[in-house]
């Protein structure tokens, strides 16, 4: 690994715009066919929005991506490889529902596992059922091309659900996971684009779900080690505090016809792989400038609205209380909590989402006035010691330069199917990566990483490709 907050001018065979889990994997898998590489980061770290904090008693945090879990195989795989442990997340005990100005337990049994009642909970699992029997039919390479692509992507997933589960509770309930899922309002993408994200992460049961789901698992002193490791295995500059202004791309320089402009310095490549969000990548200087379906499938794919807590207590007194610190909120702020201690520490730790229209309206707050919103909602939940925090860390994702959201992006109405083959198809000698456009755990760490690797194999496809006889 070579980190530098400079670099030199000498070209190479491809330049990578990002340092998080996509361009690092693929900086790798090109370094491997024998390609030199140069990655340019923004910011002045790597791994993107995977990010670390750590709390005043020495314990690390992620402010950023967390959870890994079964089917995300080539990121356990490669957390694994890098000598990263793995743990199973605390989920022993009742789930909370706040719902209609009511505290209600869950039982964690498959007749009330939320705590909707007997007919709520039947209605959800129904509901759940359709959603992944739908979602199964969906063409993840080609989203577009699905059965009825055309009426899912005119309705917004708000009007499917509504139309697909009869039970106003569950319905409620439904709309409130969604909006954990994709840290926006289920009116704000449409249809379509729930059952391929959600169709992507193996179905909306397992994207929900800690224990045999998407939250089961996490990485011994954060995820964000998976993005530092790897750049320790990278022969590569890896170029930090160089955010990229233009990319042209030369009809008469036959070499290297690529120029990426970054802190005030060109570095000319044969390719280059742009792994930044869509709507960062939207705002780059193109030349010549990108087609207008292009532009508008990259500068629509909308990042959530999240801000995220980590707060740390003496001790997990919910526990104590018979509680798995899991609550789901339909009537709160703060929408989602789960139990976030890690195995280096005692200290009680929770982690608290405020999503979607919640955290549009906690962006006019300062950093204090928030965490006394959160702490106010968790005294709500559990009761006084929940107000007696040790400290409070928090990121909002939506003020992050280089990010503005999390934890992916969206298309609203009518884009997949206008736009939407464009999103990672290349454009001349520009390849796209990014967990936005993988088609397995979109929007994941998982999705990430082999987004990573498909653009490099696409890259190292075209250089090495022999040209067709006269």
């Amino acid at each position: 690994m070579i980190i530098k907050t400079d670099a030199t001018a000498s070209p190479v065979d491809v330049v990578i715009v990002g340092a998080g889990a996509a361009g690092l994997s693929a900086a790798r898998e090109l370094e491997e066919s024998g390609l030199s590489v140069r990655v340019l980061e923004a910011r002045a770290r790597v791994g993107g929005r995977t990010e670390c904090g750590q709390f005043s008693s020495g314990t690390a945090i992620e402010l950023g991506g967390q959870w890994l879990g079964p089917t995300q195989d080539a990121a356990l795989e490669l957390a694994a490889e890098l000598g990263l442990s793995t743990f199973q997340v605390h989920d022993e005990g009742k789930t909370l529902l706040f719902a209609e100005g009511l505290r209600r337990e869950g039982t964690g049994d498959a007749d009330d596992a939320f705590g909707l009642g007997a007919d709520g909970s039947a209605a959800f699992a129904r509901f759940v059922e359709l959603v992944d029997e739908t979602a199964r039919s969906i063409d993840r390479a080609s989203p577009w091309l699905s059965p009825e692509a055309k009426r899912l992507d005119s309705m917004s997933a708000s009007e499917w659900v509504d139309a697909n589960c009869e039970h106003e509770l569950a319905r409620r309930f439904a709309h409130v996971m969604l909006a954990t899922i994709f840290a926006a309002e289920s009116t704000e993408y449409s249809a379509l684009h729930m059952l391929f994200y959600l169709s992507s992460g193996g179905g909306l049961h397992r994207m929900m779900t800690t224990i045999d789901g998407a939250q089961e698992l996490r990485v011994e002193g954060g995820t964000h080690q998976i993005s530092e490791k790897l750049a320790e295995r990278i022969d590569s500059e890896i170029v930090l505090n160089a955010p990229v202004a233009k990319i042209e791309q030369s009809q008469s320089e036959e070499q290297y016809p690529v120029a990426v402009t970054a802190g005030g310095a060109q570095h000319h490549c044969k390719r280059v792989i742009v792994t930044a969000p869509p709507v960062i990548a939207s705002r780059l200087d193109y030349e010549p400038p990108l087609p207008a379906d292009r532009f508008t499938a990259l500068s629509q794919m909308i990042p959530g609205d999240v801000i995220k807590f980590q707060i740390e207590y003496e001790k997990p007194f919910w526990r104590e209380a018979g509680l798995n610190g899991t609550v789901l909120s339909l009537d709160h702020a703060v929408s989602l909590i789960y139990d976030n201690c890690v195995p280096s520490s005692d200290r009680g730790i929770l982690v608290a989402f405020v999503e979607g229209h919640h955290a549009r309206e906690f962006a006019s707050m300062t950093e204090n006035e928030r965490a006394r919103a959160v702490i106010g909602d968790l005294v709500h939940y559990f009761g006084h010691e929940a107000g007696e925090p040790l400290e409070v860390l928090q990121r909002n994702w939506t003020e992050e330069q280089y990010t503005r959201g999390c934890y992916g992006g969206r298309f609203g109405t009518g884009l997949w199917t206008t736009v939407g083959p464009k999103l990672a198809e290349p454009y001349g000698l520009i390849h796209w990566a990014g967990a936005e456009t993988a088609q397995k755990w979109n929007g994941y760490i998982d999705g990430a990483i082999t987004s990573g690797r498909r653009a490099a194999q696409e890259v190292v496809a075209a250089l090495t490709e022999k040209p067709k006889p006269e």
